[in-house]
């Protein structure tokens, strides 16, 4: 998973929703691990995030944030 940090606008959902896998850093997201398996706490964080920052992938295939 990743975080465009240009596109985040530091509302802080993801580490609300998966704070395991997303930290706050000054104004802006961070993933806490790069590589973590697309689970159902992480696909949330990314279909909520406001500015759509956040992708995850698997096997180099992008699965979220979800329709």
């Amino acid at each position: 998973m990743t975080v465009d940090r240009g596109r985040c606008m530091g509302s802080g959902i993801c580490a609300a929703l998966a704070g395991s896998f997303f930290t706050l850093e000054g104004d802006r997201s961070r993933p806490v691990s790069g590589e973590t398996a697309p689970d159902e706490t992480v696909l949330d964080a990314a279909d909520s995030c406001p500015a759509g920052a956040i992708t995850v992938t698997e096997d180099g295939r992008v699965v979220g944030p979800r329709d």
